[in-house]
């Protein structure tokens, strides 16, 4: 893996087909949508991974997005970190994964959670039927089409801000992921936020970052309450060396693919169809903004 800045091309869904159609299915079983990009950005980011398993990789910016179900589905030790609190998890995420609190507070314990979800939804008698049946042709598909559980990883939900990763200590993770959570920084705090992440880091790791792409300077995009970087900006935060190769020049034509790919156009997320101040407003295909890859890599103390 070598450092770079690439704008993402929308020729990796096709040539990653495999590995997009096993993102879309384990979207849908957990009953999770993707953001506009989201598809294309995870799909980058797992093109840089060499190897998942057994490695030990903070989601950073996680949600209960699909990122990390993936990486410990494949065997990795998550930890998965978001300002936001998962301390109620719900129960079809704990029930597939591995799933702990890296403090007591970051996670109730399984039997409160079925409880606080029983009484949410003691007149939705439906929801819960389909909920168990989906679980349970999940569970089908599992025995009869793997071969080895071994593989299994896990995910600790850690809800804490990513400037202040007080209880992860230096020099100790294999990989930082980071899928289109950074630019909800300001250009100053996205600094203070990528030292934090690269002080946990072994030497010689990588982390691997999307965020929102600027032709020429940094701009705040108001729908997503997230920033778009230049390029100069890129390598500055991330220390990226100049001769760390980047396709900045191809800005217009990757943009002008982007806007007309029928892949991500045709499959907007239901969320989207709600409201005019998303970024897509009322389910109108209309991207502002292209999402760029960041891979970096910290080099020996």
């Amino acid at each position: 893996m070598h450092e770079k800045i690439e704008i993402l091309p929308v020729s990796l869904l096709e040539s990653e087909s495999v590995k997009v159609d096993e993102l879309k299915k384990l979207a849908s079983s957990l009953k999770i949508e993707f953001g506009w990009h989201y598809l294309l950005d995870i799909t980058w980011i797992l093109r840089q991974l060499v190897w998942i398993e057994s490695k030990s990789i903070i989601d950073a910016g996680a949600g209960t997005g699909v990122m990390q179900w993936y990486l410990a589905e494949n065997g990795a030790r998550v930890i998965s970190i978001d300002r936001e609190s998962r301390a109620e998890l719900p129960p079809r995420f704990r029930r597939r994964f591995n799933v702990q609190g890296l403090r007591a507070a970051d996670l109730i314990t399984d039997k409160a959670s079925d409880r606080r979800s029983e009484r949410i939804n003691r007149t939705s008698l439906k929801a819960k039927v389909i909920d168990f049946i989906d679980l349970l042709r999940y569970e089908v598909d599992q025995l009869s089409n793997s071969e080895d559980d071994s593989k299994s990883g896990q995910v600790m939900i850690y809800n804490q801000d990513l400037v202040n990763l007080v209880d992860i200590a230096d020099d100790s993770i294999d990989v930082i992921v980071a899928v289109s959570s950074l630019e909800h920084n300001s250009p100053e705090g996205l600094e203070r936020v990528v030292a934090e992440l690269m002080r946990v880091l072994k030497p010689g790791c990588s982390l691997l970052a999307t965020l929102g792409a600027a032709r020429d300077g940094d701009w705040y995009h108001e729908p997503s309450k997230g920033w778009c970087y230049s390029e100069g900006t890129l390598r500055k935060t991330f220390h990226i060396s100049s001769k760390a190769p980047s396709n900045y020049d191809q800005y217009d034509q990757l943009f002008n693919e982007l806007q007309g790919c029928k892949e991500l156009r045709e499959n907007l997320a239901s969320f989207y169809f709600h409201s005019g101040d998303n970024g897509m407003p009322w389910g109108k295909w209309y991207p502002e903004y292209q999402p760029v890859g960041i891979c970096t890599i910290k080099g020996d103390n």
